[in-house]
């Protein structure tokens, strides 16, 4: 018997480690989880998600894929605008950002970007209409909501601006600027109607 618990100890002593298919399998995290999702699934999480963290992971995977145009050139245009833009050198991120919307227009993120170079340039009509268009491939564009309410609230049309940021926050509801705007221009709206 001695020997055989021998022998046994020994066959384990040898063996070879575990291979990566027999060990068990950590749980994916948070960021693989929602890498996963699609859109649509991160929008719907997003809209529930209890808390900041959860919300922050959702919009930086959204984010990232309404960045993605599914063209090499497009991406390539849309990151040299995205720098530009940073450089605060507004005239050529427009021209390129221009390039971005002839080329595709489809993508939303194009016109939204051009939009914020409208909007730094304080050229709001044009701001608005590019914010519309982005609105019109992506309804769920809460960062494009909230700027078309920014906008809105420029012209005072707080009411509109209102109900656009009631729509943003039930979209992403976790968005603590858009809260404290939306809380402002309540207070704004029903002191009017006294």
């Amino acid at each position: 018997m001695l020997r055989l618990v021998l022998l046994l100890a020994l066959a384990l002593a040898i063996a070879p480690p575990a291979s990566a298919q027999d060990r068990p399998r950590a749980e994916p995290s948070l960021r693989e989880r929602i890498s996963q999702m699609s859109l649509d699934d991160l929008y719907d999480r997003l809209a529930v998600s209890p808390e900041q963290r959860s919300a922050k992971a959702l919009e930086h995977e959204i984010v990232k894929r309404l960045h993605e145009s599914g063209s090499p050139t497009i991406d390539l245009l849309f990151g040299r605008a995205l720098q530009a833009i940073k450089d605060k050198d507004e005239a050529l991120a427009l021209d390129l950002l221009d390039h971005v919307v002839t080329l595709r227009p489809n993508f939303p993120e194009g016109w939204n970007k051009r939009a914020t170079v409208h909007f730094a340039r304080k050229q709001f009509g044009m701001a608005m209409a590019d914010l519309e268009r982005v609105l019109a491939l992506e309804p769920r564009h809460f960062g494009a909501l909230a700027g078309l309410g920014i906008i809105l609230r420029e012209f005072d049309r707080k009411e509109a601006a209102l109900t656009v940021f009631d729509r943003a926050l039930a979209i992403h509801p976790q968005m603590e600027e858009a809260k404290k705007v939306r809380d402002e221009l309540k207070q704004e709206v029903d002191g009017r109607s006294l």
